[in-house]
C-alpha cells in the first residue's frame, strides 16, 4: 500500500507547485494594474492594454525597456526590477488573459 500512496503524492506535487507559481505570477501582475488595468485590461487609450497581447511581444517590449533600447517614460525603470523568468511569467500571464 505504501507505493500507491507515494505515487499519488508525487502526482499531486507538480499541481501544487504550479498553483503556487500561478499565485506568485498573479501577484506580480497585480503591480501592473495601476497603469495597465486589472489583468491588463487598460481603461484608457494612453496606456496600452496587455491582456491578450502575444507573449513574445510582451517579452520583447519588457526586455527593450529593461536594456534601454525601447523608449519609455517610466517603464524603463520598472522593467529593470524584473528578472528574465519574471518577464517570461508576466508575458505568459497577460497573453492568456481574454
Amino acid at each position: 500500500m505504501r507505493i500507491p500512496i507515494f505515487l499519488i503524492t508525487l502526482s499531486v506535487l507538480p499541481a501544487a507547485a504550479w498553483a503556487q507559481a500561478d499565485t506568485r505570477t498573479a501577484s506580480l501582475a497585480a503591480t501592473c494594474a495601476n497603469c495597465h488595468g486589472t489583468d491588463g485590461r487598460s481603461v484608457t487609450s494612453q496606456v496600452p492594454a496587455l491582456a491578450g497581447v502575444p507573449r513574445q511581444n510582451i517579452v520583447s517590449a519588457l526586455k527593450g525597456f529593461k536594456d534601454g533600447t525601447r523608449p519609455a517614460t517610466v517603464m524603463h525603470q520598472l522593467a529593470k526590477g524584473y528578472t528574465d523568468p519574471q518577464i517570461e511569467a508576466l508575458a505568459a500571464y497577460f497573453a492568456a488573459q481574454k
